[in-house]
């Protein structure tokens, strides 16, 4: 479900002060980045559940019921098996929210961006894992990488949202549209759209990432850290309009 805490007021050079001149977007928050962010959620699902023999690593729901059933029937070996995913998980918001602490964000300056780099990394790693490797410590390491996401990018233009899981998504699709209908609320038939080209944007990641798995085996998921390589491009695409039109104010106001 998408986190129920409000967003944050933007602080750091990736999101700017309301009221400064640049009022656009940001980045973190737009939704060429969520949708980006979306297609790599479900590609992850999808290659684990291909390659890793039907799991779903993004979301800890499973582990936490299967957890409780396997402890239910006295099988405590394979109820731990459910536990470092978990944690892994714990781990991975754990270090996206070091990473906005004004110490950190002193170092590396740009939290968003620092988060999809250390994604990118851990799926690097992840495909040199043989397929003969146990399940766990691929999953594991999905666990985390989603974590780290789910954690980093919690906010879609004003509304809090999920791009490693899609039931909440779902949910503030559905209510949008019902406001939009019954009460004529444009508001809410921009956001309608905005989290239905999210939920799109998870099934196309959801196919191209089973799709990819079954061609590439385990190195498919190269190709989701090629799309957080996009994810970066967008950041440095945006600072760069951003300076071109504070350059053009600058010009006209001379």
């Amino acid at each position: 479900m998408p986190d129920p805490t409000p967003p944050r007021t933007p602080t750091t050079a990736e999101e700017p002060e309301p009221g400064s001149m640049e009022q656009a977007l940001p980045t973190s928050f737009s939704v060429r980045l969520g949708v980006l962010l979306a297609v790599v959620g479900g590609s992850l699902d999808a290659y684990t559940f291909v390659s890793r023999d039907g799991v779903f690593a993004n979301a800890q729901t499973g582990n936490i019921v299967l957890l409780g059933v396997e402890a239910a029937k006295r099988q405590w070996w394979q109820a731990l098996q459910h536990v470092p995913p978990v944690l892994a998980f714990l781990v991975g918001v754990v270090v996206a929210e070091s990473l906005r602490r004004p110490r950190v964000v002193a170092v590396v300056r740009r939290p968003a961006r620092s988060a999809l780099a250390l994604e990118i990394l851990v799926l690097i790693g992840v495909g040199f894992i043989p397929g003969r490797a146990p399940d766990t410590l691929v999953t594991v390491l999905i666990a985390f990488v989603a974590s780290v996401q789910v954690t980093s990018f919690r906010t879609l233009v004003d509304t809090a949202y999920n791009t490693t899981m899609t039931t909440g998504n779902l949910r503030t699709v559905m209510q949008s549209a019902f406001l939009a209908v019954m009460e004529r609320d444009s508001a809410a038939a921009h956001r309608a759209r905005r989290f239905a080209a999210v939920i799109c944007g998870f099934l196309l990641g959801a196919v191209g990432g089973a799709w990819l798995t079954a061609v590439l085996g385990t190195h498919a998921v190269w190709v989701m850290s090629v799309l957080l390589v996009m994810g970066l491009a967008l950041f440095l695409h945006d600072e760069r309009v951003l300076a071109r039109r504070v350059a053009g104010r600058g010009c006209r106001h001379a």
